[in-house]
């Protein structure tokens, strides 16, 4: 069975740092594409950012880019986010994502996704 679990999300000032962990169980990551979407109340899921298969392209949101920086570790099955430079719009749940036969031109579109963790809760204060 294939588990996705975040952890690392908090209340922070804006300007301040976060850095987020998504380990995996279940599968190997070797080929998968590993993303980060994130949803604010009352508004729809987005996307954050990805890595393509094992990388090294990488992925961003124009709101995130310059500030955010994903990474992974295959060996350890673990995707990272480092957040910095927060901003209170940055408030949300952020959930990691995970496909094995994802398109490049499908990396940015949630419903690609087939296995999703519960989500983590980022608070950015202004």
């Amino acid at each position: 069975q294939v588990q996705l679990v975040e952890s690392g999300g908090g209340t922070v000032q804006a300007g301040g740092s976060l850095s987020l962990s998504c380990s995996t169980s279940g599968l190997t990551l070797s080929g998968t594409t590993m993303a980060w979407f994130r949803q604010a109340p009352g508004k729809e899921r987005e996307f954050v950012a990805a890595i393509f298969r094992n990388g090294p392209n990488t992925y961003y949101a124009d709101s995130v880019k310059g500030r955010f920086t994903i990474s992974r570790d295959n060996a350890r099955r673990t995707v990272y986010l480092q957040m910095n430079g927060l901003k209170p719009e940055d408030t949300a749940v952020y959930y990691c994502a995970l496909d094995r036969g994802l398109i490049l031109s499908s990396i940015r579109t949630g419903a690609q996704y087939d296995y999703w963790g519960q989500g983590t809760q980022v608070t950015v204060s202004s």
